[in-house]
């Protein structure tokens, strides 16, 4: 059940249940694949759209800079800032997986979602991986 701000509970829309499910199956440890999650596309631009689906290559347990993700896109080195700006826009944290993608020193970058960095840190680690530091 969800909260509404005068904590009513709600109970979610049938269609994301599934999803809810395997959020919380993800978040346990046990890795889930979100690239087949429909996705309301209308809510990014163009570029966004490319390193969104881009980013959804990049499985559970495997992380990437934002360099790597802006050959994936077909762009030079020097557009990784505007696609880690793209990510920090991202409005599906988790389903597209903004958290796996750092700088190129393998410093962790800022967070968006909620938790920020420490949840950044976090991610990676419940999916077996660990390449950025602080």
């Amino acid at each position: 059940m969800l909260l509404t701000e005068d904590t009513e509970s709600v109970a979610p829309p049938d269609w994301l249940r599934p999803i809810i499910e395997r959020v919380q199956q993800h978040l346990r440890g046990s890795p889930e694949d979100f690239s087949d999650t429909p996705l309301d596309w209308d809510l990014a631009a163009p570029f966004q759209r490319r390193v969104y689906e881009a980013a959804l290559k990049t499985k559970s347990g495997q992380t990437a800079t934002y360099g790597h993700l802006a050959k994936a896109i077909g762009e030079v080195p020097a557009v990784s800032r505007a696609v880690g700006t793209a990510l920090g826009q991202n409005p599906w944290p988790l389903l597209v997986p903004c958290h796996r993608f750092g700088g190129a020193n393998g410093k962790m970058t800022g967070f968006s979602a909620p938790g920020g960095m420490d949840t950044k840190l976090k991610l990676p680690a419940i999916e077996g991986s660990q390449m950025f530091s602080v």
